[in-house]
């Protein structure tokens, strides 16, 4: 990773790191007021975070339909579900930049005006609008992807583990409630107002976040200028190493996610005997269980749970799910909410550590715009190759090993990254 002194522009670089002032967190500054400001920065932070998922899943469960309407084919529907991750990969160094140059604050109100017209945009009943309308809520999303942990590193510095925690849990919520909601809504007003009334969602985070913003945007605006003085080439060279294992998590972390999400049912349904229904509903609580691994991190860490300890945790759960869908499918259950608590919760623990062991919040947005490029670049082919492995073999147990291999080296990564050495 570049040095301190690099970065996406003079002007743009000095006043990002004005921005860091002290890292004090924003509800950590003394006075009934001040503590108050800080709740509705987090309200407002979290209002954002509802947004940058809740927009993707709820087209999965009208795809069908959406794709009859529109006379698309498999392999269009199937372009349509993937052109959020693809723009993840594609754009985050994008979405850094304009981070960068805004400020983590207009970044987030861009990124909400794009959630909002990309779901408008989508849902106006042509191939065209629906494709654009998927790029540009794809495109949107990882900008707040990138910004929401800058202003976590700035803001929450002190609360990092908690903060992130609650983002994580609130992006899942968001996902829950379009996924079990959308085919009702469809039933009642039909896709097209299903999907669009989803708007609702982003134009209620930007009643709440932009005056929020601008206050927090005004607060930094005097916080002292001057150039950080350059780390050291030891911190530098370890700041790199951080960065690059963060990345290789992460991609194992995205990768695990992406493929068991879009396979889970099948492999369930195959393994088990059940028909497609129940194997739905069975793969639900891989879903539903990343709200309380996203929950539970941040009470480990604060009860004073080393990170390593707690990543080790996390990724045994993970590694739960392919060694027991492998060994003991009978307890699928258990495997499959195991699992599902471990991908909420291994997410927080990896930028948790982005966020705490960032020099400069410079150096955290770059190292999440690193950490979330890379990992959605493998994230985005996963379901792709794991699929081509199970019709290549004619089953489901090499795909489960190929699980395996990418969550042990996700964990491998993770435990050296996490290491107390790391702390700067």
């Amino acid at each position: 990773m570049r040095s301190e002194s690099d970065g996406a522009s003079g002007a743009a670089h000095g006043s990002e790191r004005g921005r860091s002032g002290s890292g004090d967190d924003a509800g950590a500054r003394p006075g009934g007021a001040g503590a108050a400001a800080g709740g509705l920065a987090l309200v407002a932070l979290l209002l954002v975070a509802l947004n940058l998922r809740a927009p993707i899943t709820s087209l999965p469960p009208v795809v069908d339909e959406v794709a009859s309407a529109l006379g698309l084919s498999s392999a269009g529907a199937g372009l349509l579900t993937s052109i959020p991750v693809l723009c993840f990969a594609l754009f985050t160094p994008v979405a850094s930049g304009v981070t960068a140059r805004l400020g983590p604050e207009r970044a987030l109100g861009l990124a909400l005006c794009g959630v909002l017209a990309g779901t408008v945009l989508r849902s106006t009943g042509s191939v065209a609008t629906a494709l654009v309308g998927t790029t540009v809520l794809g495109v949107a999303i990882t900008v707040g992807n990138v910004a929401v942990p800058v202003v976590i590193a700035r803001d929450f510095r002190r609360r990092a583990a908690s903060v992130t925690g609650a983002y994580a849990a609130t992006m899942n919520v968001g996902s829950t409630f379009t996924t079990v909601l959308t085919v009702p809504l469809a039933v009642a007003f039909g896709w097209q107002w299903a999907l669009a009334g989803w708007g609702v969602l982003a134009v209620l985070a930007l009643v709440v976040w932009v005056p929020t913003g601008r206050r927090l945007a005004r607060r930094h605006a005097g916080a002292p200028s001057s150039p950080a003085p350059a780390p050291s080439a030891a911190a530098a060279g370890a700041q790199r190493r951080l960065v690059v294992l963060l990345t290789v998590a992460f991609a194992g972390q995205a990768s695990g996610y992406y493929a068991v999400t879009a396979w889970l049912p099948t492999i369930l349904a195959d393994r088990l005997g059940l028909d497609h229904a129940a194997a739905g509903g069975a793969a639900a609580p891989f879903q539903l269980a990343a709200v309380a691994g996203a929950l539970l991190v941040p009470l480990g860490l604060a009860n004073r749970l080393p990170p390593r300890a707690v990543a080790a945790a996390m990724s045994a759960l993970w590694l739960s799910l392919p060694v027991g869908l492998l060994l003991a499918p009978e307890a699928w259950w258990l495997w499959v909410t195991l699992s599902g608590v471990a991908q909420g919760g291994n997410f927080t623990v990896i930028f948790t550590l982005v966020a705490q062991r960032a020099p400069s919040v410079a150096a955290a947005r770059r190292a999440s715009a690193v950490v979330q490029g890379a990992g959605y670049a493998c994230a985005a082919t996963a379901p792709t190759v794991l699929g081509a492995v199970h019709e290549a073999t004619g089953g489901w147990t090499v795909p489960l090993v190929v699980v395996l291999g990418v969550l042990t080296l996700m964990t491998a990564a993770l435990w050296v990254a996490a290491r107390p050495t790391y702390v700067r």
